[in-house]
């Protein structure tokens, strides 16, 4: 179906009925959907292939990238959590036809990413060598580590300003354009990854310092890419340099959605760091299989955070306009491809386990603990494809605090807990069936908040069309 979206971005008024109203929801899920799923397959492979380049060099280069994690993470997860609040307000206000709260938020938004790129940037310059003092006294490490987080916080504008301009196409059902920018960050960094590290064509050697280097530099040229095609073909929202200012209650909206996302991902962290802890004390295979478990996994997962950022604005905005119909249809949808997505990947990890692990040219003691793991891990796959999904549509519509409770109950109240508590028996094995324990309670969880969620939905445009 054409979308009509016809006003010029220098109008200032409503634009006509936005395509996530009027198509149908199958074509409209895909065309938002596919795109996303596209770009987040491309960030997993980088994110491989940066490991690699940087491995190379020395294992001290790799360790020192690999604590400079929980500060990327950090920055992930306030970008991240800051553009869901954003994207949920902006798409609802749009569905509701309020123009002027829509350009606020998003305006309000571009303020708050800059203002966290400004924090992040101080505390790189500052407290970078500081950060790697706490963990190790290795001197190679602590340089080569300062190096790194000193260029991707202190220029982390790139990474925020990327968040937010991607974010705001998104959020407007521009989600090709988004894919692009995407799309150019990410292969800007594979190119000049090894151009920087290892000082080809010309280029100086700059080691783990051109790891760095590469990655800001593809995600300032991904930024500026998605804020020229906001400003030529995104006429739904209007950014203006004079708007971009802080506004209380937008920020409060915008971090009362988005907050129980950033603590989610950091969450995330924290589970990451006890579980090694926990498999260390059996061998340090065990922590490689699980550091090896995550990069594989990430290509079954970032296809569904794709349609999940595919499914929100559709939500949000077929919410604020009160059709409550279309809400379900999205979401049933949404569900049925996250589980079949998630299916395929439990038939790869059940069938193939051996031939996936051979990617990091494993021993044999490592091949060994590996095909096991990722047998027993990947059972959680379809549960975990419904519980995302779910916790999502909370968030969408305005109950961000379930997905959090879900969050925190799987990962710290079960997962950790029950591989403490399988670690007593030693043996390993156990121990990863904490994975699909935890998905299942966390089942149980997502499922009573989304039918909660829906039920109050329901009332709620019940009273709006009454009045």
């Amino acid at each position: 179906m054409k979308n009509n979206n016809t006003q010029s971005p220098s109008s200032g008024g409503a634009p006509a009925e936005n395509k996530m109203g009027i198509m149908p929801i199958a074509p409209l899920l895909a065309g938002m959907a596919v795109p996303m799923m596209i770009s987040m397959l491309v960030q997993a492979l980088y994110n491989v292939v940066d490991s690699i380049f940087v491995a190379r060099l020395s294992q001290d280069a790799l360790n020192a990238v690999s604590l400079a994690f929980p500060l990327q993470n950090l920055m992930i997860a306030i970008g991240g959590g800051t553009g869901v609040g954003m994207n949920a307000l902006l798409s609802r206000s749009l569905g509701e036809k309020k123009q002027e709260q829509a350009d606020q938020a998003a305006n309000t938004g571009i303020f708050l990413f800059l203002c966290s790129a400004v924090i992040f940037g101080i505390f790189g310059f500052l407290f970078s060598r500081i950060f790697f003092l706490a963990q190790t006294d290795i001197a190679s490490i602590v340089n080569y580590g300062t190096d790194y987080s000193r260029i991707c916080l202190g220029l982390s504008i790139g990474i925020f300003s990327q968040f937010c301009f991607e974010r705001i196409l998104q959020s407007t059902g521009r989600t090709l354009y988004s894919m692009v920018t995407q799309l150019i960050g990410a292969v800007i960094n594979i190119v000049m990854d090894p151009i920087l590290i290892f000082g080809l064509f010309g280029f100086p050697r700059m080691e783990v310092a051109g790891a760095a280097a590469a990655t800001v530099l593809g995600q300032i040229v991904a930024a500026c890419a998605g804020l020229f095609l906001n400003l030529k073909f995104n006429p739904d929202i209007h950014i203006r340099a004079r708007s971009i200012r802080f506004h209380r209650e937008t920020a409060r909206e915008i971090y009362r959605v988005g907050l129980p996302s950033i603590i989610m991902q950091s969450i995330g962290s924290v589970m990451t760091f006890g579980l090694n802890k926990i498999l260390i004390s059996f061998t340090d295979t065990a922590t490689a299989v699980f550091g090896a478990y995550f990069k594989l996994q990430s290509f079954i997962f970032m296809p569904i955070f794709g349609l999940n950022n595919g499914m929100v604005p559709i939500v949000s905005y077929n919410y604020g306009a009160a059709r409550l119909d279309r809400v379900k249809s999205t979401i049933r949808l949404t569900v049925g491809a996250a589980v079949s997505i998630m299916c395929l990947g439990l038939a790869a990890f059940q069938l193939l386990p051996a031939t996936l692990l051979d990617f990091f040219s494993p021993s044999a003691e490592m091949l060994s603990i590996g095909t096991l793991a990722l047998r027993i891990i990947s059972i959680h796959f379809p549960l975990a494809g419904f519980c995302i999904i779910a916790g999502s549509v909370c968030q969408a519509i305005g109950n961000p605090f379930y997905s959090l409770i879900v969050s925190i109950c799987r990962q710290l109240i079960v997962l950790l807990p029950a591989a403490w508590l399988l670690a007593q028996s030693g043996r390993l094995d156990f121990v990863w069936f904490a994975f699909p324990i935890a998905e299942v309670i966390s089942l149980i969880l997502s499922s009573i908040f989304l039918t909660k969620t829906m039920k109050a939905a329901a009332s709620e445009l019940d009273i709006r069309n009454k009045n």
